[in-house]
């Protein structure tokens, strides 16, 4: 019987996340010398999605595919069955996303941007605007291919770095209401509310608020489509920031979210510890329409695209969800980043979310205009610093206009994703040590430009060089301060 880590407290000064797990199998890592971390960042083109594994030592870059399966997980890999069509497999994935989305209508896919693509494939039309709490970067990429737009109904509240404010993540209800009488329900083909929001901290979303925004759409025939993708950090916050659910059991907080959508869709890479995605339906007609494109796109409908295999591991997966010591291990793990790296007023955003510790790029480098990139300037010098990979959430992760201007982020961050189970107190410390050092010596870092910038979701691939020689300005005092040091 799991017990509530929220219940440990330490004799000693300080509180510490614990782990409520024990490592079996690990991996290797390298923490290569800096003059090679120096090398093999300009070899991936000042670009993290370029750089290779094996040259990584803290893997930063997302939770997406990465977080730590369970012995249950695995062992529910060697029992699949990998039938084309009508697995077993399948329909035990089927019975378990069912039962806990109280959903009657369940379809697999790939991953999460497969269900995006399908959702606006289906339902959203040229001139159409999708509303969001906040987009996330494939999902409006998929919006935009068929030409229709985003509009963020969010509180400006999302957008203040230091804050105390529990849910960020909230739809503006004012805002909700002004863009459907300005542009009348039937160019909405929905709103999509993103539990949590990824792009501005991993900020979550509270009940009340998807409850009151679901029914003002409800009452104006506009369909609702979550992503919960980051479901459970979103869940841990509910119950810890919402007095009213103070109470509840995670499977209680999951059916008061799912009774509000009439489509849940989710990366199983995010929400599982798996590979794969899934799609929920509350009515007959939307599930039909997506399921009748699924074997063109996907795969035939007991599979969608996923291995049996990593069916089995989702199953499990699901199920986990709903155990609290699981769902909260992210979180506790990021806040006690976030206090670590407040107690050196390095600049991050507050309170800690979901997913990962997001460094204020804009704070850390004031002097680094958003149009030389100083998210990924910074994911770069940490890189050079410390074998640490991360993520640029600001300007470089928007797409330029087709006027050839620059959008402009509403925040510059660089996100340090910590994976559920994965990382070390020890590494964490590490991380932050190298962070604290970065800013003691920020001036030195410089901007970025591109050299090779793709049309569509430039961040992933696109070829970028420093402005100037700051990079080896900062392999020397490294090396002044640290030595040998690696």
């Amino acid at each position: 019987m799991n017990t509530d880590i929220s219940h440990v407290k330490f004799f000693g000064e300080h509180d510490v996340p614990l782990e409520m797990h024990k490592a079996r199998i690990v991996q290797p890592l390298t923490l290569l010398p800096i003059e090679e971390r120096f090398k093999k960042n300009a070899k991936a083109f000042n670009n993290a999605h370029l750089l290779k594994s094996e040259d990584v030592y803290l893997d930063m870059l997302t939770d997406s595919g990465v977080n730590a399966m369970s012995d249950a997980q695995l062992s529910a890999m060697m029992v699949a069955d990998d039938a084309y069509a009508g697995s077993a497999s399948f329909y035990k994935l089927e019975e378990n996303a069912k039962e806990i989305f109280g959903m009657k209508y369940f379809l697999p896919a790939h991953q999460g941007r497969a269900c995006e693509h399908l959702l606006c494939k289906v339902f959203v039309d040229e001139g159409d605007t999708v509303v969001t709490n906040y987009h996330f970067t494939t999902f409006r990429a998929h919006v935009l291919n068929v030409g229709a737009t985003v509009y963020e109904a969010i509180d400006e509240d999302a957008f203040v770095v230091d804050s105390e404010t529990p849910f960020k993540g909230d739809v503006d209800l004012d805002k909700l209401e002004a863009i459907i009488d300005k542009l009348t329900p039937a160019k909405i083909p929905f709103l999509r509310i993103e539990l949590g929001t990824n792009l501005i901290g991993g900020q979550p979303v509270s009940i009340g608020n998807i409850k009151a925004a679901a029914t003002i759409c409800h009452q104006k025939g506009i369909m609702t489509v979550c992503d919960a993708s980051l479901l459970s950090d979103n869940v841990y916050f509910n119950k810890l920031k919402e007095e009213i659910y103070k109470d509840h059991q995670v499977w209680e907080l999951i059916k008061e979210i799912s009774d509000c959508f009439d489509i849940i869709y989710f990366s199983a890479r995010k929400l599982t510890s798996s590979r794969g995605g899934g799609l929920m339906f509350r009515n007959e007609p939307e599930y039909i329409k997506v399921r009748d494109l699924l074997p063109l796109y996907e795969g035939f409908l007991t599979y969608g695209g996923i291995s049996s295999r990593e069916i089995e591991a989702m199953s499990i997966g699901l199920v986990e969800t709903l155990d609290w010591n699981f769902i909260s291990q992210g979180p506790i793990f990021i806040n006690h980043m976030v206090n670590m790296l407040k107690a050196l007023n390095i600049p991050v955003i507050t309170p800690a979310g979901g997913l990962g510790v997001h460094l204020d790029a804009r704070a850390f480098l004031p002097n680094i205009p958003p149009t030389m990139y100083p998210g990924a300037a910074l994911h770069c010098a940490l890189y050079i610093a410390a074998g640490i990979r991360g993520t640029e959430r600001g300007t470089l992760s928007e797409d330029r206009g087709k006027d050839g201007k620059e959008k402009i982020a509403d925040l510059e961050l660089l996100r340090l994703a910590l994976p559920r189970r994965v990382f070390t107190l020890s590494q964490i410390e590490f991380a932050v040590d190298r962070i604290n050092w970065l800013y003691v010596n920020s001036d030195l870092i410089g901007g970025l430009e591109f050299e090779d910038e793709p049309e569509t979701l430039r961040f992933f691939f696109g070829k970028l060089k420093p402005i100037g020689d700051w990079q080896k300005k900062l392999v020397k005092q490294f090396k002044r301060d640290f030595g040998e040091s690696l």
